[in-house]
């Protein structure tokens, strides 16, 4: 079937010497037709959908100059051969000054110096309250309560800013942690002048820093004020924390008196609440208790045992040397459905580590390597007191070595241990370059300010055991630390042992 129209090649490629485009008098191009299509480039064509050419010469090549394609001319109807002609656009006028756009904005008789000052002044005030406000945040974030309270003060007293109570519940935190009771309590009565109405979370932060410094009847005083308020009656937090203080120092007949009061007042303790209990138990050695509020747990549905419970309880047997209770209670947690995490198995190899049982502690630790569980610091800090304790310094050293390739983090324990293990072994030739007074003290204020007071004490029996002799400084260090935690008579043993070793009182109290 013949088609109305057919497809002419026309090349644009260059043309030889014989093309009659060559001479002098060219024909005109071929107009191409509207919707033509480049196709194939590559090959040099372009192919034009339309009537083909008749002409006897072939088709005709269009001319060098202009290769770009040629749109068909818009035919124009009536109404827009109508259309008056576009008008040129107005000439601009010359551009002001920049002193007169500027005076455009002023009123007569305003001088623009006075506001611009006024703006400066507002955006320096704006700036201002956000560095003031960020360098108390900054100053929360890094604990130091001193200049955390100097900014407070600043702030305070500026009549734009209005503390909340989220801001004083971060100040009663601080204090309380930094051991500051008294400061928190200023802090408190400060919020009730200003006209804050205090809430049952206020009331039990300062409850908080009372029981952290091992002030129970303070503790205790707000514990009944807090019951006066109808607002602000205690939850079972607050009743943690007192638990927890009274199971740290010992008061158990006020442990048992709490937990009377909370089942009369009808409120259910938690898990949490019960790990306090079981770690004071534990601590004190009454395993029969533990293990009796440890059993109530199991066969509860409010507050069963959780990996904390199985964490602290196998930490616990672990420290009193009970090594098949220690495994009997790990089976039971298992059975109940309780997965251990790597905290879990750190406790279990520090624990065969120091009884010298080596096969199960490698078991524990090609089990965490088939369970994808990854070695951390404390795992080779286990493996390596485990091999110091034995002086065993080839294995210590091969276990050091592979934390090194591992990349990990040495921190003070790696190196207190490393110390110990060099002693044991009598290898002090290896550590007796770097045991020095300088690096003893540097260890020593490492722990201090990790908070770490059992390995602070630890580095400074090595460091007379090691024949270095301490000095000011390592006196300075451990007092600071001491005072931080208010262990006064810790203080008092420190200035008899610095004025029997140097046989002169210390001028300034430790």
């Amino acid at each position: 079937m013949a088609s109305s129209s057919s497809w002419t090649a026309v090349s644009f490629l260059p043309s030889s010497s014989s093309s009659p485009l060559s001479s002098e008098t060219s024909s005109p191009p071929v107009p191409v037709a509207r919707g033509a299509k480049w196709l194939y480039p590559a090959a040099g064509f372009l192919l034009c959908a339309g009537p083909s050419s008749t002409s006897p010469e072939g088709p005709r090549r269009a001319p060098r100059q202009s290769r770009r394609r040629t749109a068909a001319p818009r035919r124009s109807s009536g109404a827009e051969s109508q259309r008056p002609p576009r008008r040129s656009p107005a000439p601009r006028s010359p551009p002001r000054s920049r002193e007169e756009v500027k005076r455009r904005h002023w009123r007569e008789g305003e001088f623009p110096g006075n506001v611009k000052k006024k703006l400066e002044d507002r955006e320096a005030a704006k700036a201002w309250v956000s560095t003031v406000t960020e360098s108390l945040a900054e100053r929360i974030q890094k604990k130091d309560w001193e200049g955390t309270l100097e900014v407070f003060e600043m702030l305070r007293v500026q009549p734009f800013y209005s503390p909340k109570e989220g801001t004083y519940m971060k100040l009663l935190v601080l204090l309380g942690r930094s051991g500051q009771p008294a400061a928190a309590q200023k802090l408190f009565d400060t919020m009730v002048e200003e006209g804050l109405d205090p809430t049952a979370e206020l009331y039990t932060a300062l409850l908080s820093a009372y029981s952290r410094s091992n002030l129970l009847d303070e503790a205790f005083s707000v514990l009944t004020t807090m019951k006066a308020l109808p607002l602000c009656q205690p939850d079972v937090y607050t009743y943690s924390n007192l638990l927890k203080a009274c199971a740290d120092g010992g008061r158990f007949d006020l442990v048992d008196a709490l937990a009377s009061e909370m089942a009369e007042r009808g409120i259910t303790p938690n898990t949490v609440t019960q790990n306090v209990v079981l770690g004071g138990y534990g601590r004190a050695g009454r395993f029969e208790d533990m293990e009796r509020v440890l059993a109530e747990m199991v066969e509860s549905s409010v507050c069963p045992p959780d990996v904390w419970t199985m964490n602290i309880i196998l930490g616990l047997l672990a420290n009193a040397g009970r090594i098949e209770l220690m495994e009997r209670w790990y089976e039971k947690f298992r059975g109940i459905g309780i997965e251990p995490e790597t905290r879990t198995f750190n406790i279990l190899i520090g624990a065969y580590g120091r009884r010298g049982l080596y096969d199960k502690m490698t078991s524990v630790l090609e089990y965490m390597r088939k369970a994808s569980f990854a070695w951390t610091t404390a795992t080779y800090n286990n493996v390596i007191e485990a091999f110091a304790g034995a002086g065993d310094a080839k294995h210590m050293e091969c276990a050091f070595e592979q934390m090194r390739a591992e990349r990990m983090k040495a921190d003070t324990k790696t190196f207190c241990c490393l110390i110990a293990g060099y002693s044991n072994s009598g290898l002090f030739h290896k550590g007796r370059g770097t045991m020095t007074t300088a690096f003893f003290n540097a260890v020593l204020s490492a722990c201090a300010k990790a908070g770490d007071l059992v390995e602070m004490e630890r580095v400074f029996r090595r460091m007379k055991d090691a024949r270095r002799s301490p000095d000011a400084t390592t006196y300075t260090i451990m007092a600071e630390a001491y005072r931080g935690e208010g262990m006064t008579d810790r203080i008092y043993e420190l200035e008899q042992e610095l004025q029997s070793v140097t046989g002169v009182a210390p001028l300034v109290a430790l």
